[in-house]
């Protein structure tokens, strides 16, 4: 009876794993995933199928009585691509389930079913812990506490070895799906950092090539067209004198930008108060505020002692906020709030605006050279910034929905003293 019970197992656990890899292969797990209704749509037509072939294979130990892990399909896709796709595989299999049919069969689907609910139950909170396994466990478990309930109501008994066999297992697999999950999200997000980085490298070479050699010749031209307005009484050359002058500087400001991605950027890593940074910025930033009709918003909570550069984070924060504040068109709020991590040693700072937002496209370019969403930007600004986050030891990381707003999440190393 044990190798009875083992095979289809076997293969059931074979199907999963593949399910796992080839959505991976072609939609790459992120830590917080944007999806398109088409991807969402196609996710729970993968898992469908997937789930349909476990049925396929199921554990007999009785003649009328089918047992397989169509649930953990349920479950997974549930907890981490959305409702979406988790009711579409749902739905398939029940449908499937009464087409299998037998006296079982309204059991059948009744566990799949709850397989959804607990899934759409415990997706909020399961994105947000840190420990997913074992928060996962603790999913399963409940899961596991309906589904036995309904097998002991509806299903004739059935040897307790099996019992222990297949909820071991199921209990191990759906652990397993969570950890392979998991680590090809570690694995995908250094893969983007090493692509980022790369990137930098290109910027980096071309901005120590020419930078110089441009500024030399505007600060000439700057130099004379000051001295031509201001002896001069051709009204044309007063005019338009303050236009060029302007735009001579942001030339040099752009010039600037990129010297700072070009040279290392020399670090006085030290004990920083982040609440004192948080406000000064605020404070610079509030004139602008008012002449765009946005409100600046900011809450602190908890420890503020970071370990960092006091100039480069201000310069850091300092664009994330301003960013927030010009994707406003209309009036609107930015709110910046701090909190503290104690048992990751961090502190986490949002800063939640309410304009335009971004599309899925838009998100995945942030911060990459020559990539911005102002009709006068260089996108220099987002990739200094995500530099300067990462030299101090933080991370940064963008949220955003169209015409609903954009969330920047950056969090800093928490300062334990000497």
């Amino acid at each position: 009876m044990f190798v009875a019970i083992i095979k289809p197992l076997v293969v059931n656990i074979t199907i999963l794993f593949s399910l796992v890899f080839n959505a991976n292969l072609f939609f790459p797990f992120r830590r917080k995933m944007v999806l398109t209704w088409k991807q969402k749509v196609i996710y729970g037509i993968v898992s469908s199928f997937t789930a349909i072939l476990c049925m396929m294979y199921p554990i007999q130990p009785l003649a009328k009585t089918n047992f397989d892990f169509r649930m953990i399909v349920i479950l997974v896709t549930t907890l981490y691509i959305g409702k979406t796709a988790g009711l579409l595989c749902t739905f398939t299999v029940v449908i499937v389930r009464l087409i299998i049919g037998g006296p079982f069969a309204y059991v059948g689907s009744a566990v799949s079913v709850f397989a959804y609910i607990v899934g759409m139950m415990f997706r909020t909170s399961f994105f947000n812990v840190k420990r997913k396994i074992l928060y996962g466990l603790m999913i399963v478990f409940i899961y596991l506490i309906l589904y036995v309930a309904t097998i002991i109501y509806a299903v004739p008994p059935l040897p307790w070895r099996f019992y222990v066999v297949y909820f071991s297992f199921f209990i191990a697999m759906f652990v397993a799906l969570v950890y392979v999950i998991e680590r090809l999200i570690q694995f995908n997000e250094q893969f983007d950092d090493m692509i980022y980085v790369d990137k930098l490298a290109t910027v980096s070479e071309m901005a120590a090539s020419f930078a110089h050699e441009i500024r030399n010749p505007l600060t000439t031209v700057r130099g004379f067209v000051q001295f031509l307005s201001e002896d001069t009484t051709d009204e044309n050359v007063k005019k338009f004198a303050p236009v060029i002058l302007e735009e001579l500087d942001r030339t040099n400001q752009i010039i600037t930008e990129y010297l700072t991605l070009a040279k290392p950027t020399p670090f006085e890593r030290q004990k920083v108060n982040i609440d004192d940074v948080l406000h000064t910025s605020v404070h610079l930033l509030s004139p602008l505020g008012t002449m765009t009709n946005v409100s600046l918003q900011l809450y602190t909570e908890g420890k503020s002692d970071v370990y960092g550069d006091k100039h480069y984070l201000k310069q850091a924060l300092l664009n994330v906020i301003k960013n927030g504040m010009e994707a406003i068109e209309y009036g609107g709020v930015v709110t910046i709030h701090k909190t503290v991590d104690e048992k990751e040693k961090q502190v986490i700072i949002t800063i939640r605006d309410t304009g335009k937002g971004m599309t899925e496209e838009q998100l995945k370019n942030i911060g990459l050279p020559y990539y911005t969403t102002k009709s006068k930007g260089t996108g220099l600004g987002s990739m200094i910034t995500a530099r300067l986050i990462r030299q101090m030891g933080g991370t940064i990381t963008y949220e955003s929905r169209l015409n609903v707003g954009t969330t920047v999440t950056i969090t800093l190393p928490l300062y334990e003293g000497d």
